[in-house]
């Protein structure tokens, strides 16, 4: 394993899309997600990142094959799903990063890949004078039926990092689930981190 990360920004991740649209399509039908993707969707959603100057991607890359990537895009230029919310709540979105997904293959995991993608967000977002850090995350039942046992939140790691858990910061996706024909809504939860020091 020759493991190293790269980041690039804007249309410089082209060479990557086709493969971080399939590493989406292939890490969200787990569980909490249970996304039932395509990867021509999943391209034409990570288009947008491209087309922002100011985005960055950080992707963990195994020789030459991308096995993990993380998002991030000024909250300005993302889809109005994510702005809203804000909007609603007064916040300004020009001094707000967002930070999209982290995606890992599980053989992956547990290596410190984590605390990478989050670190060269945040250095990539303070650089580029942005304030706040924001993401949001699936909202699922602790009792749902599909949850896994081994399954393990990422509440306490993203505490760790700072990012505080909003109690009236939602948005609404519409994806569909594994088994399901149709859309169905899902909320998802925002956490925020101020990125001054």
């Amino acid at each position: 394993m020759t493991l190293h990360i790269l980041s690039c920004n804007g249309e410089a991740v082209a060479p990557y899309l086709e493969d971080l649209a399939r590493l989406r399509t292939t890490v969200f039908r787990d569980y909490p997600y249970l996304y039932e993707g395509s990867t021509d969707y999943e391209s034409d959603y990570l288009m947008a990142y491209a087309r922002s100057p100011r985005s960055v991607f950080v992707l963990a890359l195994d020789d030459q094959e991308v096995v993990g990537a993380a998002t991030g895009i000024p909250l300005i230029d993302d889809q109005t799903a994510f702005q809203l919310p804000f909007r609603k709540k007064g916040y300004a979105l020009e001094p707000i990063f967002y930070f999209g997904e982290s995606v890992l293959l599980h053989t992956y995991r547990g290596k410190g890949i984590g605390h990478r993608f989050f670190d060269e967000r945040e250095t990539h977002a303070r650089r580029s004078g942005f304030k706040l850090a924001a993401f949001c995350a699936v909202e699922r039942d602790e009792h749902d039926p599909r949850r896994p046992p081994e399954y393990r939140s990422n509440d306490a790691f993203w505490a760790k990092r700072g990012y505080q858990r909003q109690h009236d910061l939602f948005c609404e996706l519409s994806w569909r689930e594994l088994g399901q024909q149709e859309a169905s809504p899902h909320l998802l939860r925002f956490w925020l981190r101020s990125l001054e020091f």
